[in-house]
């Protein structure tokens, strides 16, 4: 498999709330991709450097269980993650050796769209209860979502840089 080439949109420099959160976070799931556009299947399961276990292919799986998890309880559905379990939470990078990249890629996409399914018609005010017992609202789901990608976007940068030199924004 090769990573498919994505295009990016650049979010509205003015807009209203909601679709300055939904644009942002598109951005950041598409720069995500975008990182791993063009890198065949080794690539994309290439870890940074000892101990750490991370790669492009585990920062794909590790958002799609991110998205499933925040977007999927806040409608109240029972969330089983696609790739960790208890006894191996970590199992999003730990085990990209024999993973199908283009099953992950799709797996990421579904659950992107699942994720943009689930906030539609809810309002930023509305609420769950975590596990935890914390009140969440959908903005924080939003602010979060985006932090985490702004954070892991720039582990995949480096880490792109690391396998062919390519950088960018």
């Amino acid at each position: 498999m090769i990573a498919p080439d994505v295009a990016r949109t650049d979010p509205p420099y003015a807009a209203g709330e909601r679709e300055m959160l939904e644009s942002w976070l598109d951005y950041h799931r598409a720069t995500l991709l975008w990182k791993c556009a063009g890198l065949a299947d080794e690539q994309l399961k290439q870890r940074s450097s000892p101990p750490s276990n991370l790669s492009l292919l585990g920062l794909v799986r590790h958002m799609t269980e991110v998205e499933q998890g925040w977007f999927g309880h806040f409608v109240g559905e029972r969330v089983t993650p696609p790739y960790g379990s208890d006894e191996q939470p970590d199992a999003d990078f730990e085990n990209v050796d024999g993973a199908d990249a283009a099953a992950d890629f799709a797996a990421f996409e579904r659950e992107c769209a699942r994720s943009r399914e689930r906030a539609a018609g809810h309002g930023l005010d509305e609420t769950f209860v975590s596990r935890r017992g914390r009140t969440i609202s959908l903005r924080w789901i939003y602010v979060h979502m985006i932090e985490e990608y702004a954070r892991h976007n720039a582990h995949a940068d480096f880490l792109r840089e690391q396998i062919d030199g390519v950088t960018g924004d």
